[in-house]
């Protein structure tokens, strides 16, 4: 019976860059990072400090995980920055914006109220663009901020 999801793939056109944005404007931690087999493949594992059990692969589209028309394809997709690769929670939607602003992160969409909770968007160093929201649940109504958003 599946229990939990462990390993999620975040598609990029550069491991290195990618393990760089990661890592150094998002904070996430590396896991894994080595060669595995002879085809040289480059297995780069990341995650965040409190949810250890959830693991983000950077792979470059390519054998032996597609072949070479279909990742041409995705590459294209990916430069052309139309893949939403997921969303990260934050307890901080607008102060985690202001932070990762000012490391370079660009975002498409400053923190904006939603049925959910407060939500900006960013892109990746590949183009990719991901979520990041603070849940309802997680709104400290301190925040001057959130008056705007009622």
């Amino acid at each position: 019976m599946i229990t939990k999801l462990g390993l999620a793939t975040i598609w990029v056109l550069d491991q290195e860059s990618a393990k760089a944005f990661f890592t150094e404007k998002l904070g996430l931690e590396v896991r894994d990072d080595m060669t595995l087999g002879d085809g040289g493949m480059r297995w780069i594992t990341l995650g965040t400090k409190d949810q250890p059990d959830l693991s983000l692969a950077l792979m470059v589209p390519g054998p032996p995980t597609m072949d070479p028309d279909s990742a041409e394809q995705m590459k294209a997709l990916i430069a052309k920055g139309v893949l939403g690769a997921g969303a990260f929670n934050t307890d901080d939607c607008q102060g985690d914006y202001e932070a990762l602003s000012a490391r370079g992160v660009e975002f498409v969409q400053a923190p904006e109220k939603r049925p959910y909770g407060v939500e900006a968007v960013f892109r990746d160093d590949s183009g990719c663009w991901y979520s990041l929201t603070q849940p309802f649940e997680q709104l400290d109504e301190t925040q001057p901020w959130n008056e705007c958003l009622s």
